[in-house]
């Protein structure tokens, strides 16, 4: 049975009303990395520059009867290479985002986070999941389920930063961010707690800006109104979050894959602090996802061409 996906569907449109942004897709040397760049062409969402083996990409692509020829191919080594490569085209103003292709993540974030040749910003980077789950009448981000493995207080300030500012890209109105724990009480005892206190404080002072922020707040009485109400919540995040916080990558990760396999909600993935957003694709992705990851990639790219042009004006 088909799952019904309305919010990837706005999102696509919306990406596709701004326009295509070039994209350095990173050694795309199988079936679903080449089917991911091309169907986000097909639809006028990116434009991809391949960059990997020749070779290797060429056989891909035959044997999966993929036609490349429209497209920019850059021949590199070997994955390492590609990767150094695909940055390289960022930061010669070439590409507006960069894509995963069949390398390994931390090869391709290696390359990014790279103090001499990469895209590093003064913001920590880290990965936000935009999930389309059935039932709910929004999307909800989910935070940081693929970079900071144990982020500190200091990476969880920008951590949510960046999934405001996102947030914001996406026209969630208000942001509501829940920063969750196991309990909504603050316990000495539990480190999660202490950082949530930290964070709700950080932001009534200002150093947290664009949203709503509450915690800390078990799952429950995040999203569940019933479940905040029995607990006796008042909070204008409390069971209506959109943005969610984890209190580590292990819970974030387990969080997001639960949603996806045993609620049929679809994960978009996406990097963000980095210089241009970077799109994150897995092989389990159904084909919407990898176009809404896609759609808000070129939706932050876009707020980023917009900005520094103000700047520069």
């Amino acid at each position: 049975m088909e799952v019904l996906q309305p919010h990837y569907d706005r999102l696509i449109a919306a990406a596709r009303q701004v326009g295509p942004v070039t994209v350095a897709v990173a050694h795309p040397c199988d079936r679903s990395a080449l089917e991911a760049a091309l169907d986000a062409a097909a639809l006028g969402l990116i434009t991809p520059i391949l960059v990997g083996p020749k070779a290797r990409i060429t056989r891909a692509a035959e044997e999966a009867q993929l036609d490349i020829s429209a497209l920019t191919l850059i021949d590199t080594e070997h994955s390492h290479a590609s990767a150094a490569r695909a940055v390289q085209l960022v930061r010669e103003g070439q590409a507006a985002a960069l894509m995963k292709g069949s390398l390994h993540t931390d090869e391709l974030m290696g390359a990014v986070v790279s103090t001499a040749t990469g895209l590093r910003t003064a913001r920590r980077l880290s990965h936000c999941f935009v999930m389309d789950v059935p039932g709910r009448a929004e999307p909800l981000i989910i935070t940081d389920a693929a970079v900071n493995i144990n982020p500190t207080l200091d990476d969880k300030v920008d951590i949510v930063q960046n999934a405001i500012d996102l947030a914001q890209i996406l026209r969630f109105d208000p942001v509501k961010v829940a920063i969750l724990a196991a309990v909504e009480t603050v316990s000495s005892k539990m480190p999660s707690t202490i950082d949530a206190a930290a964070l709700c404080k950080m932001a009534d002072r200002g150093q947290i800006t664009g949203a709503l922020i509450d915690g800390p707040l078990a799952m429950d009485n995040a999203i569940d109104p019933a479940a905040a109400a029995i607990k006796n919540l008042k909070s204008p995040v409390a069971g209506q979050a959109n943005v969610l916080l984890a209190p580590d990558l292990e819970a974030g990760n387990m969080l997001a894959k639960s949603l996806t396999f045993m609620a049929g909600a679809s994960a978009a993935g996406i990097v963000l602090g980095a210089r241009v957003p970077v799109i994150l694709t897995s092989r389990a992705d159904t084909v919407q996802a990898r176009l809404a990851s896609c759609a808000v990639a070129v939706l932050v790219a876009h707020s980023k061409l917009s900005s520094a042009r103000v700047i520069e004006g």
